[in-house]
């Protein structure tokens, strides 16, 4: 697998897959022959958990199983992230599977011992398709680059479908995403929550006048429009897997979910897409790929909620990724931060 590795740590795959193996057979009752082979993590995504991709094989009675798989640690030492909802994580995943409007991957087992690996963990299906990926960026090299405006626009239609159908899953059986803050368990007031607390846990003295002028700015012009929905929580092409064909086949990295609002998820995609392959005056855009306008028309019409007050959702994203920058750049994949030029992301003075 050619690429480059950004996972968080990684470690020793054959003493790992001795693990594993002993591991699956406390799993599979009267299960022989366990192999775990062709180990590998991720390249050029995968920054905020170790995930590990391997198959299994085993025997059961005559019949040989074989099972691709990727294995999920939750993270214990860097955090991108101050609340790590890794348990969270697996039971929407259980939850969207069981649903079926969301292709995600079928969980397969979690395992809270911490003692096996380290951390607790969890094995779900490994899917096959292609990612587009950040590391290099999708739009400059690779099968995205190479892709016809065509097949673009067939990916972009796909992924802005499945983005759609998050917000179909009902929110009465995602109690379990409720926020712990008093007041604050779900709307607009737990995804506020979770990031003034996220300034709180990273942001020192250098950022802090930053990000609270940012905060000071958005409570200002709160939005009215606040529709009830779930949030995937990193919406975004690049978190999204795609077939020859260019349908969607896996929708990927529910770490940082809520009952926050059904507006988060499309103002974060919007916001990324712009960055990575949006036209700029340096860059022309990627063709095929639909506009801004197209992607909020078609997922408006797809979810049948109203978009007014987009344009401050888009803003609160600008807000979450410096925050994410803060603690993404203690891993060395990016430079640490200018405060002027986070200020500018987040429409604030430089000064503040």
């Amino acid at each position: 697998m050619s690429g480059i590795i950004v996972a968080p740590e990684t470690r020793d795959l054959t003493k790992l897959a001795a693990t594993l193996s002993a591991w699956l057979q406390t799993k599979l009752e009267g299960a022989s022959n366990i192999s775990i082979v062709n180990l590998d993590y991720p390249r050029g995504a995968g920054m905020s958990h170790e995930t590990v991709l391997f198959d299994a094989s085993w025997r059961q009675g005559r019949a040989r199983h074989e099972r691709g798989c990727v294995l999920r640690i939750k993270p214990t030492g860097h955090q991108v992230f101050p609340d790590v909802l890794f348990e969270e994580q697996y039971q929407l995943m259980q939850t969207l599977h069981a649903h079926g409007h969301v292709r995600v991957a079928e969980p397969y087992w979690f395992e809270p011992d911490a003692s096996i690996l380290g951390a607790p963990f969890f094995v779900m299906e490994k899917k096959h398709g292609r990612v587009p990926v950040s590391i290099p960026p999708y739009a400059a090299t690779g099968w995205v680059a190479e892709a016809s405006p065509a097949q673009r626009a067939r990916m972009w239609e796909n992924g802005v479908r499945q983005l759609a159908a998050v917000q179909a899953m009902p929110l009465a059986g995602l109690g379990f995403l409720r926020g712990a803050t008093p007041g604050a368990e779900d709307g607009l007031a737990q995804e506020w929550d979770k990031y003034q607390r996220f300034i709180a846990w990273a942001a020192d003295e250098h950022f802090a006048p930053v990000f609270h002028a940012a905060s000071a700015r958005l409570e200002k012009l709160w939005p009215r429009n606040q529709p009830a929905g779930l949030v995937w929580g990193d919406a975004r092409l690049g978190n999204m897997m795609f077939g020859d064909d260019f349908s969607v086949v896996a929708v990927m990295d529910w770490e940082q979910p809520s009952l926050g609002g059904a507006l988060h998820d499309l103002a974060w995609w919007l916001t990324i897409a712009q960055a990575m392959h949006g036209a700029t005056p340096a860059r022309a855009g990627l063709a095929g790929m639909g506009t801004r306008e197209e992607s909020i028309a078609l997922w408006r019409e797809i979810t049948g909620i109203r978009t007014d007050d987009i344009e401050w959702y888009e803003d609160f994203t600008h807000l979450k990724l410096s925050c994410c920058s803060l603690t993404t750049s203690k891993l060395g994949r990016h430079p640490r931060p200018d405060p002027a030029a986070l200020a500018r992301r987040m429409k604030v003075a430089a000064s503040a």
